[in-house]
């Protein structure tokens, strides 16, 4: 069995996500110690952003007229594609950035989504079960006053949910800023207790992603 999991903080030794992920991480292990897990960090590998373009253009582009960084494109896109259709569950962290996606992680996804497994009309990913970890830095709950400034996990949830149709657990951890922005300081027992919440979570989460794979495969 192969666990692949996606990176997206570009901050590792900080990173709240990646904190979280590695407690999914560690109950996949738990139940699967002797299974791969292929890691994909975009903070060390990020997808260059040329590619997406480029891949777009040589589906509309005859083989033999190609070019060079068209091909590589259109390859790079298949490995990627690779790594979610063969993995038998997905774990993705993905930070909230400047009120929405990550860059690297939206970046990474357009280039994937250009091959045929992955995008709208493909089904290879179809009920897969996965995780995505999520962290805000503020707090953007209803009746909060930046309600509706989350403008990451919504589009998350739509495009590993219902474009790519897969078995998906939400983690978020909100106000992972107090401690570190001072003008968040009077929320720091709030903080705690939603970080105590997420990281609960993650475990069950976890757990849940090893138990589902454990079912399919005996299915």
């Amino acid at each position: 069995m192969t666990l692949f999991r996606l990176d997206a903080s570009i901050l590792p030794a900080f990173s709240a996500s990646r904190a979280l992920g590695d407690i999914v991480e560690s109950e996949w292990t738990a139940a699967h110690p002797d299974e791969t897990i292929v890691r994909h960090d975009l903070s060390v590998d990020p997808v260059d952003a040329g590619a997406w373009p480029a891949a777009v253009t040589a589906g509309m582009t005859p083989e033999d007229q190609r070019t060079d960084a068209q091909r590589a494109a259109v390859a790079q896109a298949s490995a990627l594609a690779d790594q979610l259709v063969e993995a038998d569950a997905l774990l993705f962290t993905v930070p909230l950035y400047n009120y929405g996606v990550s860059q690297h992680f939206k970046t990474w996804f357009d280039l994937v989504y250009t091959d045929a497994r992955t995008n709208p009309q493909g089904t290879a990913l179809q009920g897969k079960p996965a995780v995505l970890v999520t962290v805000l830095g503020g707090n953007y709950s209803d009746g909060t006053p930046k309600e509706g400034w989350d403008h990451s996990t919504g589009w998350l949830r739509r495009v590993l949910e219902d474009v790519w149709g897969l078995d998906l657990t939400v983690v978020q951890r909100q106000f992972t800023l107090v401690g570190v922005n001072p003008a968040l300081d009077q929320f720091a027992d709030v903080a705690a207790e939603l970080k105590t919440a997420a990281e609960a979570e993650a475990h069950i989460a976890g757990r849940r992603l090893a138990e589902v794979v454990k079912e399919l495969a005996a299915a």
